[in-house]
């Protein structure tokens, strides 16, 4: 479990104390941008390849004394996962198929007026909140303890993920990037609730809505085969 707990908090510092912070800043000034975004994808997919083994042997066997069970939610929190996961489907993977100056490297959409639209009048950052929903969601229906540090560590990147982004973006683009936050917001809802933005939901049910809710079956019929466990009631396994 240690080496699980180490590669979480290596995989949480890079996107958290470097990423998002000043750090980052410094070494794109001293080696510039496109050499800094190399080194840091190398590293990124490091830590997830250590993230996952390191998961992988503190999870083998669930409830055992080297995984313990913290807790056990019931079937009715598994049940949950279906609507729950595809929402996350819905979010993330339409925010990456959106021009969204949140990415890396799109920051000039933020001077578009067609840039806020779909999924991103829900919020500014729909890739991350998907994330979340997809995180808490296994965090509460596992319950085991590497469970609960793999995918907890998903969830507390995701959710510091989106203000850091925010400072960075805040930093580097100035005046651009204000007009967009002044139209968006990272809390669900916020801005349309605060009525600085609409909310036409015709929009989030174009392509990017099908392509979102194919991955998703995808991923839905194949997860027992990939990962052992079928997220469909009663454990079916129809192909």
């Amino acid at each position: 479990m240690a080496m699980l707990m180490a590669a979480v908090a290596v995989f949480l510092g890079l996107h958290l104390l470097i990423a998002g912070t000043r750090v980052r800043d410094a070494i794109t000034g001293a080696i510039g941008e496109r050499p800094y975004l190399g080194l840091f994808s190398l590293a990124s997919i490091a830590a997830i390849a250590w993230l996952m083994m390191a998961y992988n042997a503190a999870g083998a066997t669930p409830g055992s004394a080297a995984d313990p069970y913290l807790y056990q939610l019931g079937q009715g929190v598994h049940d949950l996962g279906l609507p729950i996961v595809a929402l996350a489907f819905f979010l993330g993977v339409q925010g990456l198929l959106l021009p969204n100056p949140t990415s890396v490297q799109q920051e000039a959409a933020a001077a578009r007026e067609t840039t806020v639209q779909g999924v991103l009048r829900i919020t500014r950052h729909p890739f991350l909140w998907g994330v979340m929903l997809w995180a808490a969601f296994h965090t509460a229906a596992n319950g085991d303890e590497a469970s609960v540090i793999f995918f907890g560590g998903f969830f507390l990147l995701a959710l510091f993920g989106t203000f850091s982004i925010d400072a960075k973006r805040t930093r580097k683009m100035g005046a651009a990037w204000e007009g967009f936050a002044a139209k968006t917001s990272n809390l669900p809802f916020g801005a349309v609730l605060a009525g600085r933005t609409g909310l036409k939901l015709s929009e989030s049910f174009g392509w990017r809505f099908w392509a979102a809710m194919a991955l998703f079956l995808i991923v839905l019929f194949a997860h027992a085969h990939i990962f052992g466990v079928s997220p469909l009631p009663g454990g079916a396994v129809p192909i």
